[in-house]
């Protein structure tokens, strides 16, 4: 099955300068004819005085394959003989003495990189995820279990003895997808597979928005792998970058001698923090662009999700820059209109054509309603990274337990704003890196307490209510901080403290799976209630989470000192046997092993104002998760 492609109409180029073109995919690029006679091109070069299309097929010459300038700044034509896999670049003359080779920013497909021209390139494949794409809408429901591995393709795992190369799609395939299955994750999200020059921005800086990175094979591999997940219950999320894209002169930037794709002023059209282009979301064509990557990814290789990075930047115009830096909007103010609008749309775009995904927002700031609907005036994205949530948790565990009293505000302090949107709760490939060191080696104390906390802190996210997100590497706690162009040091797997927390992790992920009151309603209030918020001396936290079912309820207690609590009681809601379900101090994830023998009766002893009370034995560094036992009863 191929793409659709069509011939070019008028109504194309009237709803591309509308900035309504959602399917330009369709017909802007390179596009095989159907009888296998040549390729037809579409580029937009609004202010170019000269398009031509260069390649091997006529020794790269300018003179030999010209297009036609057409209505709205749109450029087309069709090169006999062209055919899949033909090398090609546009040639752009603009009004002055300005010309440059670009690639096409519509391209499928790219040269594998540092080598920089065009592939045309036919998307067939024939999708065998039928049974996922009929019933992935309760994969992917807020109301579903949602654990996120996070991954880097490139560095996940490589071959030493080639080279240090990278997996391929099709090897990854074969070895990625039983292990995420393996370990009970129900989603991956990949960062960004979409085309980049620069190996090292670990794909956060995008030239093509329309082809995955010949880096590791070709689109139809990728089809293949994102195809492999699904049949293995999976889903995927892609990251996606709008915010910004790279200078390279081969790339969408300074197109035609003008700035097209990006606003003239550097004030509103550089990144000050990566030195890349910010693009024009006040420009119709520009949205057209962009609005119709986000729905290709999701259209044509059948994505569960995207990610959209760095919407912070995207929203404020003074972001990361001084007085005087940046240009107030129409009304003065430090908002970009512009973005709103275009995000806003975005998602009412895809949530219309593909209601069964999701979009989710990497949003670090307290911009309200960013993942409620348009309609009642939010952004429209489904879900949001709670980034407070992490900073403040990785804050307090990083303080000796000595002096974490002082500073249970920090944990407690989530529950405040925790359902004001649907927040995903993200230990990211952000934390571990630049300088921040990995997970454990944040940890404080001797490698005992280290691997205790990691313990902690992943059963205190998957506790909490909230989707989850875990980056590779951190689910058997790798010492060594992530490196992009090295694989995870999968060797540590041979040690028992290790193994023992990715058993933990694999544990964690079924018991939020099977465990209704730990998913269910995770973006209400009534999921959620303190059990004690209130013993900072001993850094213990008590909660419930609740389904729908009044015995749906899984009592949750957390001890965040290193000290041992013996006969610590807890007020419950109801009476008869509590089954303890998951202790992180279990042995088998190299644990001391304190517990309490599968479970404990309650007494009559009215504590937290609940008329039931249960007397545990607390372990050290430790989550331990109760479930009152029905069948007992």
């Amino acid at each position: 099955m191929s793409i659709s492609s069509r011939v070019l109409t008028e109504n194309d180029i009237y709803l591309f300068g509308e900035g309504t073109n959602v399917k330009l995919a369709d017909v802007f690029g390179a596009h095989l004819a159907p009888d296998g006679s040549g390729t037809s091109f579409v580029v937009w070069a609004p202010r170019a005085r000269a398009v031509s299309v260069i390649g091997p097929f006529n020794d790269w010459n300018r003179d030999r394959s010209p297009l036609s300038s057409v209505r709205g700044g749109v450029w087309q034509g069709f090169v006999p003989g062209v055919g899949h896999g033909a090398h090609y670049k546009f040639h752009v003359e603009g009004q002055t003495a300005y010309s440059a080779d670009k690639a096409d920013p519509f391209a499928f497909y790219n040269e594998l990189s540092p080598q920089t021209a065009s592939v045309v390139w036919n998307l067939g494949y024939d999708w065998n995820d039928s049974e996922w794409m009929a019933h992935r809408a309760e994969a992917n429901s807020l109301n579903a279990p949602m654990s996120i591995y996070e991954v880097h393709l490139g560095s996940w795992r490589r071959v030493v003895e080639e080279g240090n190369r990278s997996l391929t799609y099709l090897e990854l395939a074969d070895r990625l997808v039983p292990y995420v299955k393996e370990m009970g994750f129900t989603h991956v999200e990949f960062l960004p597979v979409m085309e980049h020059p620069f190996y090292g921005s670990w794909g956060y800086q995008i030239t093509g928005f329309y082809a995955p990175t010949s880096r590791y094979g070709t689109p139809q591999d990728f089809m293949q792998l994102i195809d492999r997940f699904h049949q293995n219950g999976i889903g995927v999320i892609l990251d996606w970058v709008p915010s910004h894209f790279p200078q390279d002169e081969f790339g969408p930037g300074y197109f035609d001698g003008a700035h097209e794709f990006e606003p003239a002023d550097p004030r509103s059209g550089v990144h000050p923090d990566w030195n890349s282009f910010i693009f024009d979301y006040s420009r119709n064509e520009v949205r057209s662009f962009l609005l119709s990557s986000a729905l290709f990814w999701l259209d044509k290789y059948h994505a569960d999700g995207l990610r959209v990075d760095a919407v912070a930047s995207m929203l404020y115009l003074d972001y990361s820059r001084k007085p005087g830096q940046w240009i107030p909007n129409q009304y003065g103010g430090r908002e970009n209109l512009e973005a709103i609008a275009f995000l806003r749309l975005m998602n009412e775009d895809v949530y219309r054509a593909h209601p069964d995904v999701q979009t989710i927002a990497e949003e670090s700031t307290a911009w309200p309603m960013v993942s409620k609907p348009t309609y009642i005036g939010g952004l429209g994205f489904g879900l949001k990274w709670d980034m407070g949530w992490m900073h403040d948790t990785l804050k307090y565990l990083a303080q000796d337990p000595f002096f974490r009293k002082y500073h249970h505000h920090e944990l407690t302090f989530r529950i405040v704003y925790a359902f004001a949107e649907n927040f995903v709760l993200p230990l990211s490939h952000d934390e571990v890196v630049y300088g921040k060191g990995s997970l454990i080696s944040k940890m404080p104390g001797d490698n005992w307490q280290k691997f205790a906390s990691l313990r902690l802190l992943l059963a205190y996210m998957y506790a909490q209510p909230g989707k989850k997100l875990l980056f590779m590497g951190g689910e058997f706690g790798q010492w060594s901080e992530w490196k992009h162009d090295g694989s995870l040091d999968w060797n540590l797997l041979e040690y028992g403290t290790h193994a023992g927390v990715r058993l933990l992790v694999g544990d964690l992920n079924s018991l939020y799976r099977t465990e209704s009151a730990l998913h269910m309603s995770e973006f209400a209030p009534e999921s959620f209630e303190w059990i004690d918020v209130h013993d900072s001396e001993k850094n213990v936290l008590s909660f419930l989470r609740k389904g729908a079912n009044p015995d749906d309820r899984i009592a949750v207690i957390c001890n965040f000192s290193p000290v041992p609590r013996a006969n610590y009681r807890v007020g419950v809601p109801s009476k008869g046997f509590w089954k303890e379900v998951l202790n992180t101090d279990a042995k088998q994830y190299a644990g001391s092993g304190r517990g309490n023998f599968g479970g404990i009766e309650t007494v009559p002893i009215p504590l937290h104002g609940r008329n039931y009370s249960l007397t545990i034995d607390l372990p050290p560094l430790a989550v331990v998760f109760f479930r009152l036992d029905t069948s007992a009863s």
